[in-house]
């Protein structure tokens, strides 16, 4: 009888903790546009993309946008669908893999043989802001495994416009900042 109380009473406790975590958030993929005609000859086969490495104002759940002033604040109840560092990496590993001739896949490399080349993507910055621009900065570094391509760290800096300040035309100006970037990626892979 006590059994039945404890399993009764468990569920009455539970019950007002799921209704908190059920909040009306909207859930937000990162998502990039599909890629368009040929793609970009480069001079490695196969690339293994390192796990993108995201600031803390860019890897929580919320999404966020910088203000007048300069502060991050929340877009409402919006919130990423799933984990913004593994999202960026798996957007950016397809985009190159669609947009270049090589075979493009992000750790750990899943073949027996080796990847030609590695990349390694450390993001500073990416975020919206209210003047109406999307933005990610930081480097890449690109390390061969057989000699090519030459190895070197390059900086860069994207931006694009949004066209309003929403969820969706963050999570929209986000996709094609990133195609922007894998454009500048695939440049350290020629």
């Amino acid at each position: 009888m006590m059994q039945m109380n404890m399993g009764a009473l468990a569920v009455l406790v539970a019950l007002p903790l799921a209704a908190c975590g059920s909040a009306d958030s909207a859930r937000y993929l990162i998502d990039a546009p599909v890629a368009s005609g040929a793609a970009t000859r480069v001079s490695v086969q196969s690339v293994e993309l390192r796990d993108v490495s995201l600031p803390s104002h860019a890897s929580g759940s919320e999404i966020l946008v910088r203000d007048e002033g300069g502060a991050l604040r929340p877009l409402g109840d919006a919130v990423w669908a799933d984990d913004p560092a593994r999202a960026v990496t798996g957007t950016l590993a397809q985009l190159l893999d669609d947009r270049s001739t090589a075979t493009v896949s992000a750790e750990p490399w899943p073949l027996l043989e080796g990847p030609s080349a590695r990349l390694d993507v450390r993001i500073d910055r990416m975020l919206a802001s209210v003047a109406g621009v999307f933005e990610i900065t930081g480097q890449a570094a690109v390390s061969a495994v057989d000699g090519r391509p030459r190895e070197r760290v390059e900086r860069f800096a994207i931006s694009v416009p949004i066209a309003e300040i929403s969820a969706a035309a963050v999570t929209e100006a986000q996709g094609r900042a990133l195609v922007a970037l894998s454009d500048e990626l695939i440049g350290l892979l020629r």
